[in-house]
């Protein structure tokens, strides 16, 4: 119970005295399961003054229970509940008396989500928690924490905290910390070719708030809105969860199939488009110079939203980045959305979006409404990290690092898979993906994840869920070693498959 106040309520009408009183509510405490075993009780002199009654009296109660086989008092270590292993008297059914624990049902109706999903599917995203029998998980483009330099990231929150106290601690802005806004505006002025201010920035909790702040801002119920068919589920069912009715759009060795997009808007009108031109997720292509043009030239005449989710771009290793859409868009048709999720960790949940004032400012108030704000003394450090140089470098020595880790499993699988991959290295990213020859491809997942290697098939990632001969695999969070360890576990799965 540590120093928490332990709330009691003493019958008025019991029979016997104080004690007696003081004794039977903490029975029924524990056989409620509110008190756990092992759990310990205040001691004597603590219940005493938080029941205003004297100490001996507290002391009986506690004997009796001692003596009744509900509780043990060890020295050092106080009065505690005994397991239930140790045969006391159970004379009272858990479920009598007050909630015990939080009920297993409802008692009134819930609203129907707009959208078919599980609350625990992860299906199509880097997100699922590592198993225990994972030892090595290529599932998806996740960074290296190891690599995280969260030293200089300690030093920097507590500076903050010590020069801004007062402020950090208090309520702040809904769109972020003005110093990482500006921040952040100054990178992708400098890395990205946007010409975009401080105050075209807003932070978020991860880039999911932003899809989801973005699709609440813009979706209507019955919109339609054009994804990409092998795509990132999250995102998704964001714009579902607002009412989106989502239209697939292939993906090819380009990117998205504009054509097959204009084709759409010619026979129905669009909302918006959702898509990940940079290294297309999941099949990590970059949409190719006159695709990225005609996209928005079809914004234009449709006055279409384009949801662009730049989600690794610092990652990029042969030849220069390809600057985002936002650059090319003059018309306000663009919501840019980044994170450094990639870049730092995930669970930092740092994510922002650049967007024309009008919009920017229904997200913030939305993000008000959910939120209210981020973490103020976090994001002050993140910012000073950028202005100190300290990120940039990070991100100079993890693209080195990740760059030898992509050459790494490519020499390994071609090595050991050569006859059942068939592998094109990516320009950049955090994950390849590989054509499966011979071999079912879920089969083929499931027998190395059996192995201890995580891998995700096609089907994950596909908008109608069918099989197809793929696998994504990613390369960012395990050392050379590592992989190629891997990689001869994914050999044998592949035998055995």
């Amino acid at each position: 119970m540590g120093t928490w106040t332990l709330a009691l309520e003493l019958e008025p009408d019991s029979e016997g005295g104080v004690a007696v009183r003081i004794a039977a509510a903490i029975r029924r405490e524990i056989l409620r399961g509110r008190l756990g075993p092992d759990e310990r009780l205040p001691g004597a002199r603590t219940l005493a003054r938080q029941l205003g009654v004297n100490r001996n009296t507290v002391t009986a109660a506690l004997a009796s229970l001692e003596a009744e086989g509900w509780i043990r008092t060890e020295p050092a270590r106080g009065s505690r509940v005994a397991p239930p292993e140790e045969g006391r008297a159970r004379a009272v059914r858990r479920d009598e008396g007050p909630r015990a624990a939080m009920p297993g049902r409802l008692g009134y109706a819930l609203a129907e989500l707009p959208w078919h999903a599980t609350a625990t599917s992860t299906a199509g995203a880097d997100v699922e928690p590592r198993s225990r029998a994972v030892q090595y998980d290529l599932g998806g483009g996740l960074p290296d924490l190891r690599l995280v330099p969260w030293q200089a990231l300690a030093r920097a929150q507590r500076r903050a905290l010590e020069r801004h106290a007062t402020a950090l601690l208090d309520y702040g802005s809904a769109e972020g910390h003005p110093g990482l806004r500006q921040q952040l505006a100054a990178m992708l002025g400098h890395t990205r070719g946007l010409a975009c201010a401080a105050s075209d920035v807003l932070v978020t909790r991860g880039s999911q708030m932003a899809l989801w702040l973005a699709a609440a801002a813009l979706v209507r119920p019955g919109d339609r809105v054009a994804v990409e068919a092998f795509g990132y589920r999250p995102a998704s069912d964001a714009l579902r969860a607002h009412g989106a009715e989502l239209v697939p759009v292939p993906v090819d060795d380009e990117g998205l199939d504009v054509a097959r997009l204009h084709e759409l808007l010619a026979a129905a009108p669009l909302r918006a488009v959702y898509l990940t031109p940079h290294h297309q997720y999941p099949t990590t292509v970059t949409l190719g110079g006159p695709r990225r043009l005609a996209l928005l030239d079809l914004a234009r005449a449709h006055r279409l939203a384009v949801i662009e989710d730049d989600y690794d771009h610092e990652f990029h290793y042969e030849g220069p980045p390809v600057l985002p859409l936002a650059t090319l868009d003059h018309g306000g048709h663009v919501v840019y959305v980044g994170t450094l999720s990639k870049v730092l960790a995930p669970g930092l949940r740092i994510g922002y979006v650049v967007a024309p004032p009008p919009l920017l400012r229904r997200m913030g108030t939305l993000r008000a409404a959910i939120d209210r704000q981020g973490t103020l003394p976090l994001e002050a450090a993140v910012a000073e990290l950028m202005e100190d140089g300290e990120l940039q470098r990070h991100v100079w020595r993890a693209r080195r690092c990740y760059l030898a880790r992509r050459d790494a499993l490519v020499d390994a699988l071609h090595r050991q898979l050569g006859e059942r991959l068939v592998i094109r290295p990516p320009s950049g990213g955090l994950a390849l993906w590989a054509g499966v020859q011979g071999l079912d491809a879920d089969r083929f997942a499931a027998r190395a994840e059996a192995l201890g290697v995580r891998i995700r098939p096609a089907r994950e990632y596909a908008y109608d869920g069918r099989r197809r001969p793929f696998v994504r695999l990613g390369y960012a969070r395990h050392a050379e070693d590592e992989l190629r360890e891997a990689v001869r576990r994914l050999a044998r799965a592949a035998k055995e498959a």
